[in-house]
């Protein structure tokens, strides 16, 4: 069956240098999200993705639309937000290193759900 979500997404990409290191950076950008971003109209989630080899996190954030999301980079404390995930980054024990090139944000065009069970 075809998807019927047409949310909006941000998927962030980070590499990073070991399982201590992804722990540290999912804990600091969950509370970038509950501090500076989740309740901004429109906004659905955060999820975090990291890798099972210990060296990948993926911050993926949905919107609800793709204005929803215009919206909240057009009227929140940017300056705020960025200074706090410098901090954050900077805070690791580890290291980290953004891979996304480009605007990180995507939408939905299709999705294979789930068929017949046996």
């Amino acid at each position: 069956m075809p998807s019927t979500d047409t949310g909006f997404y941000s998927i962030i990409d980070h590499t990073v240098d070991g399982p201590a290191t992804q722990t540290e950076l999912v804990n600091a950008f969950a509370e970038v999200q509950e501090r500076w971003v989740r309740f901004y109209p429109g906004y659905r989630s955060a999820r975090f993705h990291v890798s099972t080899d210990g060296t990948r996190v993926y911050n993926i954030v949905h919107w609800e639309t793709e204005a929803d999301y215009r919206n909240f980079v057009e009227t929140s404390d940017t300056e705020g937000r960025m200074a706090a995930i410098g901090a954050a980054l900077a805070g690791l024990s580890g290291t980290a290193e953004p891979r996304m090139t480009g605007v990180p944000t995507y939408t939905v065009v299709r999705e294979v759900g789930r068929g017949p069970q046996a």
